[in-house]
């Protein structure tokens, strides 16, 4: 059984060391054991996990939604029923963000119509300020309605 110490496990999987200790904070990952000296050791089987949490984490899955993954297995039809419930809800997240993007688009758009350079003051930097100085409930963020960060 091969060990690597996190440095090599963090080359071999493509997670970086900071990560990997996050993914065990998070309890995501868990070295195999301790050395003697207390460094971490990993297996193939964890280079495998780590791998799994990059990929997941590449298509923008929330820890949660890679947690419920992870603990899924293969070969079980419930399971598979418990994936596709996970990557559908992860879908409607993403086809949520992207109408917020939409909209961002639109407003960002509209404050760049606003000034070509051409005049003798800016005036994108003139409506950003003043709405910076509305009262804050006259103040629409930027993509109104924006869920928080999918992590």
């Amino acid at each position: 059984m091969s060990q690597y110490r996190i440095g090599e496990a963090a080359r071999l999987s493509g997670v970086s060391a900071a990560n990997i200790r996050y993914y065990e904070r998070e309890g995501l990952v868990r070295p195999s054991g301790r050395a003697e000296n207390d460094y971490r050791f990993f297996t193939d089987a964890d280079l495998h996990r780590l791998r799994f949490i990059r990929m997941c984490r590449a298509l923008d899955m929330s820890l949660d939604e890679v947690r419920t993954l992870l603990a899924l297995d293969l070969n079980s039809k419930e399971d598979c029923s418990a994936a596709n419930a996970t990557v559908n809800g992860h879908l409607q997240h993403v086809r949520e963000r992207l109408h917020e993007l939409q909209i961002l688009e639109q407003e960002l758009l509209a404050l760049r119509e606003r000034c070509d350079g051409s005049d003798a003051h800016c005036h994108i930097i003139e409506a950003l300020h003043a709405q910076a100085d509305a009262p804050l409930e006259e103040v629409r963020p930027p993509a109104a309605g924006a869920s928080k960060r999918h992590v």
